[in-house]
Parts: structure tokens; C-alpha cells; sequence
């Protein structure tokens, strides 16, 4: 009897006790998709010269001014080499993203890391030798400060990029957990390895919303050694780095100084270059690229110009419409807008034929739409019902160069007048008479150059347009409140993209000052489909999610598209130099190395 009372007894704790779970293992780095290219033993990225020597001091030139020394919030322009995501000169993250695959992090501050099978919580192991630059220990704690602040306090991306991310505990001191939600986004675990750590005994307790000039105190192997507000940043490689032989970081950040001079005028900046004053210049003028660099140092030999392929889409360069302006609200209107811009004209007369008419928001890649929807594709624009028009599916995708300037310019009337514009004393007006004018706000005078051919357009149709160039501190706080009708606007994308879109497109960042939503789009549909490509699970089901999203953004002209180069076009010093092997999805900067002249002194 008592023996029978006992294996009952064993039988239900058996019962009771939690089935053991096969134990999560610790790896190196997450790759999006597949697997990491390198193994857990790699030496080094392939596409950095492991022996680049150390030393000299690298001088770039940035356009504008700044105002403060923190990146990661709204307020104030932050200086020039400061990022709010990914490791930099300063601030690291957990992870660090290889240039050579898609979309694949490898360990920094993490010397660990486990995903959990069914994508609902991820681990970060903290590297035992990880300090700041004031020689204080890179905790487990550290990193859910950081994050719990800056979801807090930083700029509205991270509450979007991180809007998944349930709870952060810390199992013992060295580890950090991050609880996901269910059917949360697949690069989730990845983009986690992001953010930047900060020190949380020097911002605890202060106002992290206020800009501050104080000199940055993070784990990079920089230091910032100079600070002139608007004038110079200055940064001096750490010798007491703690991550100068991680395998991420061995070949980079090879320059002891890194110097950012700040110009009011970009031909002014050209000069210092030409000068042997700054030694690498990101060329985005056809005009400067080919008729300005010339002089003593071209002729010698001292600047050599190259052009880089690009291994990501070519970003959405376009005048963008303020929708919260009642005037942009009619679909008609954004179109005729769209069929203005004369941009075969444009590349003819300015920009000798170097540039490419921009039709897709994931242009020169797979990720565009194009023809009529097929498959996944189709389906998926198909499960958005009434939200969206017929047309969507049914119709062509708007293409703007097939037609000769005149028969846009004529199209582009007739879609004024049916959206009830009509032409009393050679001005564009609507049903009460009011005139239709606007002002495009720019913040660079040169793309005056650009703006004037499409102001003469659209004068062609009675809209009045006044130019308005202002000082890029002033230009900021208006694009922050957005009091601006049109503007000019960049929108880059990554070969995986992910949580950012909800940044870019959705509703909930239409009003939310800094969102890179300039247009202020508030459309269901394209909600649902950022959902959809949000929570790809495969490479297949993102590009369909990421047609159908460039197909409904193309339907309704949120924008004017404008055009794309083939590649990077770079001036560099003779002093600069690069690895011999390029990374296959953009430009590694950080690779390069110089060669320091005789009796340098800057």
C-alpha cells in the first residue's frame, strides 16, 4: 500500500515538473535569412587589409553647422561623426554589420548571443573586457539603461524600430534579455545589435532631451579631444581601446585623428579640398564632378577620382509634397505635380547625362515593382480588399518618361482641371478663386539649380512657386514642426529592409516631429503592407511585400521622383588609401587608411 502511495505520489511531481527544453546555443552573429557567412573563428572582415597601418590624421568637411555632442535625440543638430544607430567613432552597439552580406551582425559588445527558436526572446552576453573611455566596465546594465532611455527619451525612431521589444531583464550581471512580442519582425533580434551603449553613470539622473556640447563619453576608439560648436569636431584614436582586436574592428579605424571641418558653402569646401585641407570628398554635383576638380593637385596627381559601385538600392532623391497642407490632398494634384519635372531636360542642360530618372523607392534593386502584380505580390495586394483602389492591380505603374515635356505638361493640366483648377488671368485657381501657390523650402543653396527649371514648369500651368533658401538650423526646426509646403528629401533604403519603413511610411509617424515620414502619409494600406514586410519570415515573402509597398507608393505620387547616379563618385587624397577588396553591398570608410606625408603636421 505505502509502496503504491509512492509511485503515485513520484508519478504526479513526474507530472508536475517542467519538461527540460534543449538549451539555446551561444553564437557569434545573426544573419537575417541563413546563416553567417563567417565561422565563430574568423580573423577579420574579407574586405579590410588586417595590416593597414595606424596613424595621421584624416580631414573631412561637413556642410552646415551643429550644436551638440548627443546624436540620439531631436533637439539640437548633432556634430558630424556621432551615430544614433550602429557602431561608430564613439558610441558602440552590441552587434556590428558585415558591408559583404545582406544583412548579417557579428558580436562587439556582445561576445555572445541566443535567439530563441521561436523568435520570442534573444540574449546578449556582455564581453568581460568591454570599458568606456573613462575606464569604467561595459555592463549588462548599461545596455538595458541605454535602451529603456532612448525608447524613452531619443529620437522617434527607436520607439518605431523597437516597438516590439516587450520587457528587459538582466538573468545575472554580464547578460541582457530582451523579450519580443509574438509575431514580431524578423530583423527584430538583429536590429537589437544597433543601438548604442551608453554610460549610464554619467547620464543618469541628467536631462538626456537637451543638446549638450560636453565631450561624449562612450566604449568606441575615439575620443573626442575638441569641440568648436558650428566650426570643427576632433577625435583621437583611444591607445587604451578595449576592442582594438576584436575580429569586427581589426583593419579599421586605422587614422590616430579624425577631424570634421564644418563649411557654410560646399564650393568653399571644394577649395579647402583642392588646398590639400580635406582628403575625401563624397561628390554629389555632376557639374563640380566633372568641371571643378582641376589645379595643381589634380595635375600632380595628388587627388584621384573614382566612382564605387553601389551595393544597395539608389535612394529616393524627390521634391516632397506636405500632405498635411490641404492642397497636396488630392491625388490629381501630387500627379500633375509628378509630370512637371522635366528631368531629360534637366540631366541634358546640368548634369551631362550622368544621372537616371528615379521611378521605384527600391531602384537598381530586386525589391521594385514592376509590370502588373504576379504571385505573392498579387496576393498580398489582393488581402488589402477596399483599401485600396482597383487601379492598384488593374493599372500600369506610372512611368513619367515616356512622354515628351509638352504632353506631360498637358496631361498634367488636364488632372488640374478635373480636380477643379481652372486657369483666370494666366493663374492657376480653384473653385473659390484662390490662387494655387506654394513655397519650396531648401536649406542648400545649390539645388537652386534644380528647383528653378521645375518652378518655370509648373509656372507653365499658373502655379506661383517662390524659392526659399535658410539657414539649416532654421531649416530644421521647421521641417521638425512641419511648417513647410514642398522640400527636397532623400529616402535610402538597405538590401533587408525592415522596422524602418514604419519610420518612413506609416501613420503613426505622420505627425511625430524628426520621423523621416516627411510627406506625413496616413494611407491603411500601406500600414498593413509595412506590417506585412515587417514580419517577413522569408527572403520571398519580403520582396513581395516590398513590390506591392513601392507599387502603392508610386500610385499615389507622395512624391516627385528626381534621379540617381550610377555609383558613388569620390575624390579622394593621395594620402587615402583602400583595401584592395570591396565589400559587395556598399563602402566601408572606416577600412581605408593613410599614408601620412613627409613632416605632417596637421
Amino acid at each position: 500500500m505505502a509502496a503504491g502511495r509512492c509511485a503515485l505520489g513520484c508519478a504526479l511531481v513526474l507530472t508536475l515538473m517542467p519538461v527540460a527544453q534543449a538549451a539555446v546555443p551561444t553564437v557569434h552573429g545573426l544573419a537575417l535569412y541563413d546563416n553567417p557567412m563567417l565561422p565563430a573563428d574568423f580573423d577579420h572582415f574579407p574586405y579590410v587589409n588586417p595590416r593597414a597601418p595606424k596613424g595621421g590624421t584624416l580631414v573631412r568637411s561637413v556642410q552646415g553647422s551643429f550644436d551638440s555632442t548627443n546624436p540620439m535625440i531631436i533637439n539640437g543638430t548633432a556634430a558630424a561623426g556621432l551615430k544614433a544607430l550602429g557602431s561608430g567613432l564613439v558610441y558602440e552597439s552590441l552587434m556590428v554589420h558585415s558591408t559583404d552580406e545582406p544583412f548579417t551582425e557579428y558580436g562587439l559588445i556582445a561576445s555572445g548571443i541566443r535567439l530563441n527558436p521561436a523568435r520570442r526572446w534573444i540574449e546578449f552576453d556582455i564581453h568581460s573586457d568591454a570599458r568606456f573611455s573613462d575606464g569604467v566596465p561595459v555592463t549588462a546594465a548599461d545596455v538595458k539603461f541605454s535602451f529603456e532611455l532612448l525608447r524613452q527619451q531619443g529620437l522617434p525612431l527607436y520607439r518605431g524600430y523597437y516597438a516590439d521589444v516587450l520587457d528587459v531583464t538582466l538573468p545575472n550581471p554580464s547578460t541582457v534579455r530582451f523579450a519580443l512580442a509574438e509575431n514580431n519582425s524578423r530583423e527584430l533580434p538583429l536590429i537589437l545589435g544597433q543601438f548604442p551603449i551608453l554610460p549610464a553613470h554619467i547620464w543618469r539622473g541628467r536631462d538626456f532631451t537637451r543638446p549638450t556640447l560636453d565631450i561624449p563619453i562612450g566604449s568606441g576608439p575615439y575620443r573626442v579631444t575638441k569641440v568648436s560648436p558650428g566650426s570643427q569636431i576632433e577625435y583621437q584614436r583611444n591607445p587604451e581601446y578595449w576592442g582594438r582586436d576584436r575580429p569586427v574592428n581589426r583593419g579599421r579605424y586605422n587614422p590616430d585623428r579624425i577631424i570634421y571641418d564644418y563649411y557654410r558653402d560646399d564650393s568653399v569646401a571644394l577649395e579647402a579640398f583642392l588646398a590639400g585641407q580635406v582628403d575625401y570628398r563624397l561628390e554629389t554635383s555632376s557639374s563640380r564632378w566633372m568641371n571643378d576638380y582641376r589645379g595643381p593637385a589634380v595635375a600632380r596627381g595628388d587627388i584621384q577620382k573614382i566612382t564605387v559601385k553601389r551595393g544597395s538600392p539608389a535612394p529616393m532623391q524627390a521634391w516632397v509634397m506636405n500632405l498635411r497642407n490641404p492642397m497636396f490632398q488630392d491625388k490629381r494634384v501630387r500627379e500633375a505635380l509628378a509630370l512637371a519635372f522635366d528631368f531629360d531636360t534637366v540631366n541634358r542642360l546640368f548634369f551631362y547625362q550622368l544621372y537616371q530618372r528615379t521611378q521605384s523607392f527600391f531602384e537598381d534593386s530586386d525589391m521594385g515593382a514592376t509590370g502588373s502584380p504576379q504571385g505573392k505580390e498579387l496576393a498580398l495586394l489582393r488581402t488589402l480588399g477596399t483599401k485600396i483602389p482597383p487601379a492598384v492591380i488593374d493599372n500600369a505603374l506610372p512611368d513619367n518618361t515616356v512622354l515628351h515635356r509638352y504632353q506631360r505638361l498637358d496631361k498634367a493640366f488636364h488632372l488640374l482641371q478635373q480636380a477643379g483648377y481652372q486657369i483666370k488671368q494666366q493663374r492657376l485657381v480653384d473653385a473659390t478663386g484662390k490662387a494655387f501657390t506654394f513655397e519650396l523650402l531648401l536649406s542648400d543653396s545649390g539645388l537652386q539649380r534644380l528647383a528653378l527649371p521645375y518652378v518655370q514648369n509648373l509656372a507653365r500651368l499658373g502655379i506661383q512657386v517662390r524659392i526659399s533658401v535658410i539657414d539649416p538650423a532654421q531649416y530644421q526646426i521647421r521641417l521638425q514642426q512641419h511648417r513647410f509646403d514642398m522640400i527636397h528629401d532623400v529616402f535610402g533604403q538597405s538590401n533587408s529592409p525592415g522596422n524602418e519603413q514604419r519610420y518612413y511610411w506609416t501613420s503613426d509617424y505622420a505627425d511625430v516631429p524628426e520621423s523621416n515620414n516627411t510627406p506625413g502619409i496616413k494611407n491603411p494600406a500601406i500600414d498593413a503592407l509595412v506590417d506585412a514586410l515587417i514580419r517577413a519570415d522569408t527572403r520571398e515573402d519580403l520582396l513581395a511585400a516590398t513590390r506591392a509597398l513601392d507599387r502603392l507608393l508610386r500610385f499615389n505620387a507622395y512624391v516627385v521622383p528626381l534621379y540617381h547616379a550610377a555609383g558613388y563618385n569620390m575624390a579622394l587624397s593621395r594620402r587615402l588609401n583602400r583595401p584592395v577588396l570591396q565589400p559587395r553591398y556598399g563602402v566601408d570608410i572606416e577600412s581605408w587608411w593613410l599614408t601620412p606625408s613627409a613632416g605632417e603636421t596637421r
